[in-house]
């Protein structure tokens, strides 16, 4: 498929999925013309990289982790080392710490609410 269709099917931006490839993260093929022409297994690994973008993952390190996902397909090029599996469990507790951060956050602002809400007066029918 052309870089168009894997930004629709994906929702991410042609610009971006050049950059994946700078980044070594994604690979293409070429058409007779030039043209980028990806396989179809690329969508899923798309998704992945913006779930792991998301997770406040490096490039570098989604390149380290995206050998070790199973594709769609349920094969992995390579299995993760010790010390990936070490870095993955630090960057978990990281995010678990964030989550914790987020709902304490959240509570103070319910509480906020609740006690702002107290404070105004019932308008009367």
């Amino acid at each position: 498929m052309r870089i168009g269709e894997l930004a629709a099917r994906t929702g991410v931006s042609e610009r971006s999925l050049r950059y994946y490839e700078e980044q070594g993260l994604l690979a293409s093929g070429r058409t007779p013309g030039g043209h980028r022409d990806y396989p179809d297994l690329a969508v899923d690994r798309v998704i992945h990289i913006q779930e792991l973008y998301a997770a406040g993952l490096s490039s570098k390190k989604i390149g380290q982790i995206l050998c070790c996902i199973r594709d769609a397909d349920g094969r992995a090029n390579e299995n993760a080392t010790p010390e990936l599996i070490d870095e993955l469990c630090t960057e978990r507790a990281r995010i678990d710490r964030t989550i914790a951060d987020l709902i304490r956050s959240r509570d103070v602002l319910d509480d906020v609410i609740a006690r702002a809400s107290e404070d105004i007066p019932v308008a009367a029918e």
